[in-house]
C-alpha cells in the first residue's frame, strides 16, 4: 500500500462561521456538497463538515506547522468576529506553539518546529 495523503474531517457548530474563520486564516474553501467543504492551503487539505458533536469537537487536536510563528501570531491576534481563543507563543521542546481554539472548540497547535 502506498499512502498519498491523510485528511481529517473537522466538525463545526456553525458551518458558515467556521468557513469564514478558516478563510480568514488563509485557507481556500471549496464546496464538496451541501454539508461538506474542502479547505486547502498549499498542499495541505482538510474537510469541514456540517456536523457537530461537542465531545468530539472539544477533544479534537490538530497541528498546523508554519514557517514563521510571529507572522502566524500577528494574523491570529487580529482575527475579529469569531468565537475563538488563543494563547501567546509558548516554547515547547519541539518548537514554538500558539494554542488556538477554533469556533467549535477544536484545538489547533500552530507550530514553528525546531
Amino acid at each position: 500500500m502506498q499512502v498519498d495523503d491523510i485528511r481529517v474531517f473537522i466538525p463545526c457548530k456553525n458551518y458558515e462561521q467556521s468557513q469564514r474563520f478558516y478563510k480568514a486564516l488563509g485557507f481556500k474553501i471549496e464546496d464538496a456538497s451541501n454539508d461538506l467543504c474542502v479547505c486547502t492551503f498549499g498542499e495541505c487539505t482538510f474537510f469541514l463538515q456540517r456536523y457537530y458533536n461537542k465531545t468530539f469537537a472539544e477533544n479534537l487536536m490538530l497541528q498546523l506547522c508554519v514557517l514563521n510563528i510571529d507572522e502566524a501570531y500577528e494574523l491570529i491576534s487580529n482575527l475579529n468576529g469569531f468565537d475563538i481563543r488563543f494563547e501567546g507563543i509558548k516554547q515547547e521542546p519541539w518548537g514554538n506553539v500558539i494554542y488556538l481554539w477554533g469556533p467549535s472548540g477544536e484545538l489547533w497547535h500552530v507550530t514553528e518546529l525546531n
